[in-house]
């Protein structure tokens, strides 16, 4: 995107940001002015990234700090050490995707873990911070596996099976519902924070080829990666959806913002409405409900009526 405003007021979280979309998301916070930071996993990985961004963006004004969203404990020290006077912009972008089956430190479902509760967790406990900024807005970086999956609450955490895409697809619609009742509580609470969604279509990441994922041998690692340069776009088209839910100035809060092609695989960001998940506020309710359970992090959020 081009025609991103000065955000030379704004203070930034991007999770993930030592690769791929977030990189990028992160990397064109910085060059409009965002005092942005990379909370990052791995530390010695962030702080490469820290140093490429800078040399990319040598203006930008950019820290780096440690976030493990498969640790509870990270997470809560990550929120503890905030020391900036408000938080305008969270962009939780890190994700894992159809990982083989492993637990995190919490005794989660990794990729239930990583891609939600972390997240749910992470943006509860700074929710203080936002609150102290004019107009906060939390993106959730969500996939379209979402719609291609039976939703099951009660196996979330992988309790009865896995099947890691299934999976996958099943916390990122958990992601939507999270982003989507956020925005209700927000409402319900006359704040001027806004919740949004975004797909990042088919984008050329390490999230099917790093990680865990690249265990998975040779046949595998070579097919996904044939895969990914034939039919998935570079990280700087999939950022444009997190960048345009973050900057664009009138976007309403409980936005969902896809690529424009047919079943958001490619394409220029727009807003979609026609998403059944947007509107089912019982399981959303359901779902936030379960988080707060299985984190032991509250919000102090009113239930929408």
């Amino acid at each position: 995107m081009t025609d991103i405003p000065d955000l030379s007021d704004k203070i930034v979280v991007v999770t993930g940001a030592n690769s791929g979309i977030g990189y990028v998301t992160a990397r064109e916070l910085g060059r409009r002015g965002a005092h942005v930071v990379l909370a990052c996993r791995d530390p010695e990985r962030g702080k490469n990234a820290l140093d490429r961004m800078r040399a990319e963006v040598p203006d930008a004004r950019l820290e780096l700090r440690q976030v493990d969203l498969a640790s509870l404990a990270s997470v809560r020290e990550f929120a503890a050490g905030w020391d900036h006077d408000r938080l305008d912009l969270l962009i939780n972008n890190a994700g894992i995707a159809a990982v083989p089956f492993a637990r995190t430190a919490d005794g989660f479902e990794s990729q239930f873990g990583v891609n939600h509760l972390g997240p749910f967790a992470l943006t509860g406990l700074l929710l203080p911070h936002l609150r102290a900024a004019p107009a906060a807005r939390v993106i959730s970086v969500g996939s379209m596996a979402h719609r291609f999956v039976r939703f099951d609450l009660d196996n979330l955490n992988a309790e009865r099976s896995y099947r890691a895409a299934f999976h996958y697809g099943r916390t990122k619609r958990a992601v939507l519902y999270f982003a989507m009742e956020l925005q209700r509580r927000a409402a319900a609470a006359g704040l001027a924070l806004r919740s949004m969604a975004v797909e990042p279509g088919f984008t050329r990441t390490n999230v099917m080829t790093g990680g865990a994922n690249a265990t998975r041998g040779r046949l595998y690692l070579t097919a996904m990666r044939l895969a990914e340069r034939i039919a998935f776009r570079p990280p700087e088209e999939g950022a444009k959806t997190s960048l345009y839910a973050a900057t664009v100035p009138d976007l309403p809060g409980g936005s969902y913002i896809v690529p424009d092609w047919p079943l958001q695989m490619r394409g220029e960001p727009t807003r979609r409405t026609r998403e059944p998940a947007l509107y089912d506020a019982e399981t959303a309710g359901r779902v936030w409900e379960l988080s707060e359970r299985l984190t032991g992090v509250t919000y102090d959020l009113p239930e929408p009526a």
